[in-house]
């Protein structure tokens, strides 16, 4: 039997901290991709707090930098099991097997994989998250540290604005991992 097409799903979270429990995930998008960059669907929701959580101070100093972006995470927030129980479903929806993509991967996928294991029990990712800078760093044949966005050629970036609104940002994101894997057929 055939294995189903991969789905990349580009994933962008923001939160109160650098740690899922100790701190709350605020807002997630992800954007669903074929790897010819056909965006497939997105999905996004803000996020209650967590009730024992509490808020980083270097976090939220940030956020003061940040208040578009802060109203928009706050907009209409829901409980997480709600949320992430819808968001489960919606994975399990798209045409073909989800992976997840991120940049960096480590952080967004610490909070998503975390939520999904505590309100629903299960990740449709299973344990893996690809990390789109660790893809320029072989792509690029760069150190990690120099394989930044900055060093990446200009064709890898479509023209969309980087918002720290989750949706926005894993569209960003979404279609620039597209741009890499073209880029890497070449």
């Amino acid at each position: 039997m055939a294995e189903r097409t991969e789905i990349y799903v580009s994933t962008d979270i923001e939160a109160d901290g650098p740690i899922p429990g100790q701190n709350s995930m605020l807002s997630f998008g992800s954007a669903a991709y074929l790897a010819d960059k056909t965006l497939v669907a997105t999905f996004s929701a803000n996020l209650a707090l967590l009730p024992k959580a509490t808020p980083d101070p270097k976090t939220m100093k940030w956020w003061d930098s940040q208040p578009e972006a802060w109203r928009a995470a706050r907009e209409s927030p829901r409980e997480p099991a709600e949320a992430m129980t819808e968001y489960v479903a919606w994975l399990k929806k798209l045409p073909g097997r989800p992976v997840f993509v991120a940049y960096p991967a480590a952080y967004d996928f610490m909070f998503v994989y975390w939520y999904l294991m505590r309100f629903v029990g299960e990740s449709p990712f299973s344990h893996s998250a690809l990390d789109i800078k660790t893809y320029a760093m072989a792509l690029l044949k760069k150190g990690y540290r120099d394989s930044t966005k900055r060093n990446m050629p200009k064709q890898w970036f479509d023209k969309h604005q980087h918002t720290h609104r989750a949706l926005d940002d894993a569209i960003e994101q979404g279609a620039l991992f597209c741009n890499m894997l073209k880029e890497n057929g070449k």
